[in-house]
């Protein structure tokens, strides 16, 4: 198969809103994507994060340049619509990756209290 570029998505819940809950849970669903489809770092093309509104003390992005060195992929953050009843504390991650695998190979992540967003695709719990 041909090299495309897939989208492997995932999400998570924070524990509070400071800097060090959403740097810690960016990086546990960061590492679960990455450990899940084995991405390399530099089949990387792009990173999209976003955070529910709630969450505005870091951004998410710090966690991939400071705890995994991803200094050279383009990351991006930016906030999910303010919509009534939404998840809070809710982080976001959309990874634009080069790879051989077939989009049905892609393992997404759903984790702690994003777990309810897609059921079908939750790997874990709290």
């Amino acid at each position: 198969m041909a090299t495309k570029v897939r989208g492997v998505k995932g999400a998570t819940t924070t524990d509070g809103t400071s800097a060090e809950h959403v740097l810690a849970a960016t990086e546990q669903l960061l590492s679960a994507l990455i450990d899940a489809n084995e991405i390399d770092q530099d089949d990387v093309a792009a990173v999209q994060f976003t955070t529910s509104p709630d969450l505005v003390a870091e951004f998410p992005a710090v966690a991939a340049r400071e705890r995994f060195g991803w200094n050279d992929v383009p990351l991006m953050c930016g906030h999910e619509m303010a919509r009534p009843g939404a998840l809070t504390q809710c982080i976001r991650i959309l990874i634009f990756w080069n790879t051989d695998k077939a989009q049905s190979e892609i393992r997404h992540a759903y984790l702690n209290d994003a777990a309810k967003l897609r059921p079908d695709l939750s790997t874990a719990t709290s």
